[in-house]
């Protein structure tokens, strides 16, 4: 059993910025990938950013330069620093770790971009 929880979104102004955080906990040797994706009302869930258990990371074309992922193996967590916020990122953000080839999810946090 794995569970998921994320934390940290919320309401903010265009152009401000907020971190996403997750943790993973329960019968875990190792986490494979974490990811973020979010999913807006009326739209599919799209991944946001990937990172390996190695580093290596991955970007939607979207929110290249204006995001950051980060993880910390040997706490089970990943984070997600959002800058440049626009009202287009609004949507519900959820984490997701690989564990035995297993995506196992968060129950998502929401961010809204408004003034």
């Amino acid at each position: 059993q794995v569970h998921v929880v994320e934390s940290g979104g919320g309401l903010v102004q265009p152009g401000g910025s907020l971190r996403l955080s997750c943790a993973a906990s329960g019968r875990i040797f190792s986490i494979n990938n974490m990811a973020w994706y979010r999913q807006a009302p009326g739209k599919q869930r799209e991944l946001v950013a990937l990172i390996t258990s190695g580093g290596r990371t991955t970007y939607a074309d979207s929110v290249k330069g204006r995001f950051t992922i980060s993880r910390d193996n040997a706490k089970n967590t990943v984070d997600l620093q959002m800058n440049s916020l626009k009202p287009e990122d609004t949507a519900a953000y959820y984490c997701q770790a690989v564990v035995r080839s297993i995506g196992y999810w968060g129950q998502g946090t929401q961010v809204t971009v408004s003034s």
